[in-house]
């Protein structure tokens, strides 16, 4: 594993959106939880695969990347695989109607603080597994 100025950004931007959800959550502002969280996701999963030398992809949910690269990335993450992937490929289905609605599906009114509660610990989960994998590298 290796890290640099890019991959320590994608964590740094990750841990300050972590913190943001609060800012969210006090407020109220439920869907726009969700939505950031997905990003605290997104960011920390892109920031493994470069640690681990993988090849991004241009993709909010990097899921399949990682089962497809598992050998390559640290035990801790292998652990935790399932669960890392069913975050990451929930709250990317999330992501679109947590920031724009639909016709039938206004954000505001549809999110609820169990669904903030929800992602704020998925999120917070994922950043702090990656991060342990990292470990040194970071």
């Amino acid at each position: 594993m290796k890290s640099d100025e890019l991959t320590l950004a994608y964590l740094d931007k990750a841990s300050v959106r972590l913190e943001a959800l609060g800012f969210y959550r006090e407020r109220k502002a439920y869907s726009d939880v969700v939505r950031e969280a997905q990003s605290v996701v997104e960011l920390a999963l892109k920031a493994l695969l470069r640690a681990a030398g993988i090849e991004v992809p241009r993709v909010h949910d990097v899921g399949r990347t990682l089962e497809d690269n598992a050998d390559l990335l640290p035990p801790t993450i292998r652990d935790h695989m399932p669960r890392i992937r069913s975050i990451s490929k929930r709250l990317r289905k999330e992501r679109e109607l947590s920031f724009y609605g639909a016709e039938d599906f206004v954000p505001t009114a549809e999110y609820e603080l169990s669904d903030a509660d929800q992602a704020i610990e998925e999120a917070g989960f994922v950043l702090e597994v990656v991060q342990s994998a990292l470990g040194d590298a970071i």
